[in-house]
């Protein structure tokens, strides 16, 4: 099995000094802004990708253009 991915930048302040927290797994420290923060992988999204690497087309923008006058 591989190693858990680790976050490279801060999501608040963009620095690099991330330490791993003694809050468990997932969380993390910025030493750069003092906050902490816990990642988590919700899971994959089933829409998928399109054949250009984009998301998939699923005519949003044709069922949502009604609702927006009304």
């Amino acid at each position: 099995m591989s190693e858990r991915a680790a976050p490279f930048y801060c999501p608040y302040c963009g620095d690099e000094d991330l330490r791993p927290s003694e809050e468990g797994h997932g969380a993390w420290e910025c030493a750069a802004c003092n906050r902490a923060f816990r990642l988590k992988f919700l899971g994959l999204l089933t829409r998928g990708l399109g054949r250009d690497g984009g998301p998939a087309d699923t005519n949003d923008d044709e069922t949502h253009r009604g609702e927006e006058g009304a």
